[in-house]
């Protein structure tokens, strides 16, 4: 791997990091909310909707007018906001009414697993050895640092919730290490989150599900506070910066090393538990955060070469849209395959009105490249 890549990977983690630290707070914040009678979808639509207006000058800006671009990342765009913010959200706070945050926490973070098993099924091809081994230690890990069999007790139901926001979690991985066109990352997730609230604001004025909103002050860490208090850290932290640096982590790392590392979350919670609420971890619970570690080390380890279809993707890419095809856990190039002669094919006439195909050699192809389309480290000649 070369330097700039080094640097790119790092930066990846960096953020990828910062993103899991963000979505753990939002625990903490919403189940308050939820306790003082807020409905799941009515709290996700004022998340969604905050975390989009913030975001929207600066898309806008980084837009310039070029609608285009939006237009043609449309099917990204709307596969965030059904899955990665509705899905996703809705899912873990429909368990967590049922469900003590340890368990729905467990249950939701299988994703990384899921991807692994995702990419296996769909590329006919296994997961090579660190791959697997990390995720088995990753999961084991995060068994020992939530804790499962909380004081909720088991609910089918909630386990039903959670499962699918597992789902959902799993397609947000993959949804934002596609490929965007030149649309600015901050575009697709506001343009996300709005579309989001939208979906939201009108299912829940069908009465289909229910949307319900409480002035009863919540009970934060302790003492009683306005709504908006706890409502706004979610939407400016755990939302609006969150979101955005998700996206540009696994732009950089790919879905699956994101994923892994976003189990950080869990992490984070704790942390979060300890310092405000004064819930020290135990001996166990640290034993689980070094296997959590572990596991993201073991999984970015892998450096050879992915199979074609080892990567999973929704093929949300947008089109007219080439980037080199990437290792998502080094951030090497795949190696082209070489051309292969055919001793019994005699050579193309040269009238023929079909055009050759030129392949090009290992040093036309770039030696390193970031997995956002806009990202001048990836085309310095932009």
């Amino acid at each position: 791997m070369t330097t700039t890549a080094t640097r790119t990977a790092a930066a990846g983690l960096v953020i990828a990091l910062i993103s899991a630290a963000a979505f753990g707070t939002s625990g903490a914040f919403v189940k308050p909310l939820l306790d003082a009678g807020w409905s799941p979808v009515a709290a996700v639509t004022v998340r969604a909707a905050g975390g989009g207006l913030v975001l929207l000058i600066p898309a806008l800006v980084a837009l310039r007018g070029r609608w285009r671009m939006l237009w043609l990342a449309w099917k990204q765009v709307v596969a965030y906001a059904l899955i990665a913010v509705v899905g996703c959200q809705v899912f873990y706070f429909a368990a967590l009414e049922s469900l003590d945050v340890g368990t729905a926490l467990l249950i939701e973070y299988s994703a990384p697993v899921l991807l692994v098993l995702f990419a296996w099924a769909r590329s006919r091809v296994r997961p090579q050895t660190l791959t697997i081994l990390g995720a088995i230690v990753s999961i084991l890990g995060l068994a020992l640092v939530v804790g499962p069999g909380g004081s909720q007790g088991f609910d089918l139901l909630g386990v039903a919730f959670a499962s699918l926001a597992a789902l959902c979690l799993a397609g947000y991985y993959l949804i934002i290490a596609a490929p965007g066109g030149d649309l600015p990352p901050v575009t697709l997730v506001s343009a996300g989150l709005l579309l989001s609230a939208v979906v939201l604001g009108a299912l829940g004025t069908t009465g289909l599900v229910p949307f319900t909103f409480s002035s009863t002050d919540p009970v934060v860490l302790g003492a009683s506070v306005p709504w908006w208090i706890p409502m706004a850290v979610v939407v400016l932290v755990a939302t609006a910066l969150a979101y955005l640096t998700g996206l540009l982590a696994a732009q950089r790392l790919g879905s699956r090393v994101a994923s892994f590392v976003g189990l950080a979350e869990v992490l984070f919670a704790i942390l979060l538990a300890w310092l405000l609420l004064g819930q020290v971890p135990t001996l166990l619970q640290a034993a689980g955060g070094a296997l959590i570690v572990l596991g993201v080390v073991l999984v970015k380890l892998e450096r050879g070469p992915v199979a074609a279809g080892d990567e999973p993707s929704l093929g949300l890419a947008s089109p007219h849209h080439e980037t080199p095809e990437l290792d998502r856990v080094g951030l090497d190039p795949l190696p082209r395959p070489a051309a292969v002669p055919q001793a019994d094919q005699p050579p193309a006439a040269a009238s023929s009105s079909r055009p050759a195909i030129r392949i090009p050699s290992s040093d036309a192809i770039p030696s390193t490249s970031s997995a956002s389309a806009g990202s001048t480290a990836a085309h310095p000649d932009r």
